[in-house]
Formats: C-alpha cells, structure tokens, sequence
C-alpha cells in the first residue's frame, strides 16, 4: 500500500469493477479506461490540484476537461483531453478534480487518484 489510508469501499470496487479480470498491466489499463470512458460526463469544468512535470498547468487553475485522451495515450496512466488558455492537450486524470460535476464522475476520478496515491501500477 502507498502513502493514504486504505479505502476498503474504493479498494472493493477497483478490484471487483475495474481491475476484476486484469492479469497484467495492458490488461489493467484497459479496464480502467473502458470504467472511467463508461462513468466520466464530459465536459466538465475541473480545478488543477496539484502540478506535474508534464503538464503546463498550475495548481488552483481552472481548465474545461473535454474527453478521455486516446487508447495509445493511456497505456502508462489516464489522460484527459482539456481546454486551457484557448489551447487543447492533454493532462494526466490524477491532476484534475471535477468543479461541478455528477456524482459518478466525482468519485470515479477520486478512485483514480486513491489508486495514483497508493503507488498501484497498471
């Protein structure tokens, strides 16, 4: 386990949801993509929670998430398609946190974050 508190409603539904059939990580990857395309509404305006080395994006700022980013672009994490500073590209999901969204977005990014924190892998 990583550096959070272990979740066991969060932990019970990346295993027996997301993960369930997984045997190694492309298998993993795909499973979280296929759970975060099926759950994700998009668009929807997102807050950047913290900063990344890949990303141009700073925390506390406000960007538009559009859609999940391509199949290819998901094989090391899930990325989102964002609009910022009239630009689109792509950011890596554990950066961003809904503003005003459904209840089934929220927590489906809250699951890929719990699951970025605790140091899983695809």
């Amino acid at each position: 386990m990583g550096k959070i508190k272990e979740d066991e409603l969060r932990e019970y539904r990346i295993i027996n949801e997301i993960v369930v059939d997984a045997h190694d990580a492309e298998e993993r990857a795909i499973g979280w993509e296929a759970y975060l395309d099926d759950v994700l509404t998009f668009p929807f305006e997102a807050l950047c929670v913290k900063e990344v080395i890949i990303s141009p994006l700073k925390k506390d700022e406000k960007i538009v998430a559009l859609k999940m980013a391509a199949s290819d672009c998901c094989k090391n994490g899930m990325f989102v398609i964002v609009e910022w500073q009239n630009r689109q590209f792509g950011v890596p999901l554990e950066q961003i946190l809904p503003v005003d969204s459904d209840e089934e977005t929220v927590e489906a990014i809250k699951d890929w974050h719990y699951w970025v924190e605790s140091g899983y892998q695809f």
